[in-house]
């Protein structure tokens, strides 16, 4: 096992896509020591993204994606100055719910990232803010897109694990709103430090009601979406369906700024993005039945059970795992290659699923911004035309947020339980 990690390093590090660096090192695994096992191979792969959950996860990308193309964050932005616009570090504030309520659209972080961005990169540098200050706060919020439901990572979750995506969900709640009140205290913490100057806001109450009323159609597709699978009304897959046809009818005919184009355009990005994920997961089933065949997960079992490790000290050496693997995996291998792991563990010791889930999510959603993976800053670098490091070093200070977070995820279960306990 340490020679075929040490291979699916090595490839990572000199540029193979981790889809394909699975597929060969674990190919090189059962040539050398199991030949007998690969006729068994393409059974295995097409095993691992056979699973009616999955069905959802193309399906949350349209929805994410088409919503992004109607134009959605100007809309929000608006809405949301009316609330925060008299703040010192309003227009940060805002990014930091603009990406919250995002994180309920798209269910992914790095599309947060480049639409939000996109806009609100640009727009913070007019009104006064750093470039440091700007690229930072926009990445390090962009984590909770996959942290607030719904989340396509937590489907992957879910589709290894069997746990009802529901309570996922709801179990993401808490630390996404948590993460978004540090990040707002410190963004205002920073903002009088620099003086940055206050935005005006037109307050007419005209303006204010045509506002609310092109927001708040926004606002409600989260609910719609989250409120019909925890209620039980439809499962993940015809909830993702739902908020597709919701976002068809939005960006149609009430804001109107779909084209025919846009949607074909959609259409093959979603098909370029669940392929990838896809091939991911196919790859990462056959590392699974590696694992297996060597029992990594019951030596690891013996091995807590040995040196007696309470829960909570469990949890916290598991969050080190996630960032340093997070340093070099993105998200999607990253979960499938560590949940099986670790799962019989947790079980072992009394953890609960979701809050294992939710923590894997939290330390995930962090090594996106930490090189030299770090998917978001690489957008953010495209938009901003800075450097990956010098986004990374601006990051650091709303980095504490999804830290804090994290550790408080590890030590005080009910953060990611109790929302959850409320639903079947």
């Amino acid at each position: 096992m340490i020679l075929l990690l040490f291979l699916l390093t090595l490839l990572i590090i000199i540029g193979i896509p981790i889809g394909y660096a699975l597929g060969v090192s674990g190919s090189f695994y059962f040539l050398v020591y199991y030949p007998e096992l690969l006729m068994l191979v393409p059974e295995r792969l097409f095993s691992g993204f056979n699973a009616p959950l999955l069905l959802a996860l193309p399906l949350f990308t349209l929805m994410g994606l088409l919503m992004n193309e109607a134009n959605l964050t100007c809309r929000l932005i608006d809405l949301l100055m009316i609330f925060v616009g008299k703040i010192r570090g309003a227009l940060g504030i805002a990014t930091v719910l603009v990406s919250m309520i995002f994180g309920g659209i798209s269910g992914s972080s790095v599309s947060d990232t480049a639409s939000v961005g996109a806009v609100l990169i640009p727009e913070m540098r007019k009104k006064g803010y750093s470039a440091d200050f700007a690229c930072g706060l926009t990445v390090v919020s962009n984590t909770m897109g996959m942290i607030i439901p719904p989340s396509i990572p937590m489907l992957l979750y879910a589709s290894i694990t069997s746990q009802s995506v529901g309570k996922l969900f709801m179990g993401g709640v808490m630390p996404g709103i948590l993460i978004a009140v540090f990040l707002s205290i410190i963004t205002v913490f920073i903002a009088k430090k620099d003086n940055i100057p206050l935005v005006k806001v037109n307050m007419d109450r005209k303006n204010i009601m045509l506002t609310f009323k092109e927001g708040i159609v926004a606002l409600v597709m989260p609910v719609f979406v989250i409120g019909s699978i925890v209620l039980g009304i439809a499962t993940s897959t015809e909830a993702a369906a739902g908020g597709v046809l919701y976002a068809l009818v939005v960006g149609l005919f009430v804001y109107r700024t779909l084209k025919l184009k846009a949607i074909i355009r959609v259409l093959k990005g979603t098909v370029r993005m669940s392929a990838t994920v896809m091939i991911i997961i196919a790859f990462s089933n056959m590392y699974t039945w590696m694992l297996s065949l060597e029992q990594i997960p019951e030596k690891l079992l013996l091995l807590v059970n040995t040196i007696n490790l309470s829960p909570e000290g469990f949890l916290l050496i598991f969050g080190v795992i996630i960032l340093l693997a997070g340093t070099f995996l993105d998200v999607a291998p990253g979960i499938i290659l560590l949940t099986p792991v670790f799962y019989p563990a947790i079980i072992s010791l009394g953890i609960s699923p979701i809050q294992f889930g939710v923590l894997l999510i939290v330390g995930s959603a962090i090594g996106l911004i930490t090189p030299p993976v770090a998917v978001c800053i690489n957008v953010a670098s495209a938009i901003s035309k800075m450097s990956m490091n010098s986004i990374f070093k601006a990051s650091l200070p709303f980095l504490v947020a999804d830290l804090i977070v994290m550790i408080l995820v590890c030590l005080v279960p009910g953060i990611s339980t109790w929302i959850p306990s409320f639903f079947k």
